[in-house]
């Protein structure tokens, strides 16, 4: 009985040690940690957009919303796609249920009970809630486009290199997507 407790003992062990080094690479400690979005409020994206003007993409979420935490941990999560949202865009998360007042341009918004939902969120979205939703916006803060809906990390992509490269200066979506 007791050559099987420490026959089983040692299969555990080997286990963890088979799953730690098959989980981390030989580079991994010189590297450091996977790049992640610098999230910031889109008061700070006003504000920086004046210094270093680059466009905005907004997350408008909420808290109990699954899809938002699914793109959370896969499609927000992916080192490539943060590294390009990094370099392009200043990255909002904007939580649609949000209570505290929030002033851009000039114009101070709040918590709507009656829509339950915040006014910034319903102006960003033109009433049309639903989460997740990606809220583009150019250099100046204009309206490029809502997106809704859930987008894996090929499909998210491809949306964001079409604003953060200007395709969408020269070609319809419709275009750009034959192409690629």
């Amino acid at each position: 009985m007791k050559k099987i407790y420490t026959l089983l003992l040692l299969f555990v062990l080997a286990s963890g040690i088979m799953a730690f080094t098959s989980s981390t690479t030989p580079d991994e400690g010189k590297k450091g940690k996977a790049e992640t979005i610098n999230w910031i409020s889109i008061e700070e994206a006003e504000a920086k957009i004046k210094k270093q003007p680059r466009k905005i993409l907004i997350d408008v979420y909420t808290d109990w919303c699954g899809w938002c935490k699914k793109m959370d941990q896969t499609t927000f999560s992916d080192p490539e796609v943060a590294a390009y949202i990094n370099k392009h865009y200043y990255a909002v998360k904007l939580d649609a249920e949000g209570k505290k007042p929030i002033t851009v341009k000039g114009h101070t918004y709040t918590f709507k009970p009656e829509y339950k939902s915040h006014e910034l969120a319903l102006a960003l979205l033109n009433g049309q809630m639903s989460y997740p939703s990606t809220v583009y916006l150019d250099e100046e803060m204009k309206m490029l486009t809502p997106v809704a809906g859930y987008l894996d990390k090929k499909a998210f992509t491809k949306i964001i290199r079409y604003f953060g490269e200007n395709h969408h200066k020269t070609m319809t979506w419709q275009e750009y997507e034959k192409q690629k």
